[in-house]
């Protein structure tokens, strides 16, 4: 049997939005480190990806998650809203409610699985 791996909750609604664990950890990197490119230098990802994210995400809500500010003499920035700092614990409420619940089905599910670690 394969050795189970914390599985991931992607929240698809409609076509409304979408929000998943690379969103949220995007929306976190960028409140501790308060820029879209510091967020991006610590995931390992280009600036152009986590900028369009950023941008993605803020035209899935009613109101600004990340608030960024230009560059200049003082340099730019981005903050958290308070909206998307609720989104952060909403989603990962809803996280630990679906994998608890799913938790026996996911213990079975792994028994179907390949096992590619000795490949």
């Amino acid at each position: 049997m394969i050795k189970p791996q914390k599985p991931m909750v992607r929240l698809l609604l409609g076509n409304v939005a979408a929000l998943g664990p690379g969103k949220i950890e995007l929306i976190n990197a960028i409140r501790e480190t308060g820029s879209i490119s510091g967020a991006a230098k610590v995931m390992g990802m280009s600036y152009r990806r986590a900028w369009n994210l950023v941008d993605s995400i803020n035209h899935d809500f009613s109101t600004e998650i990340i608030i960024t500010s230009s560059g200049g003499r003082g340099g730019g920035g981005a903050v958290v809203s308070e909206v998307g700092l609720d989104i952060i614990k909403r989603y990962q409420n809803i996280e630990v409610k679906a994998l608890k619940s799913v938790s026996a089905d996911l213990d079975e599910f792994y028994h179907y699985l390949i096992d590619k670690s000795n490949n």
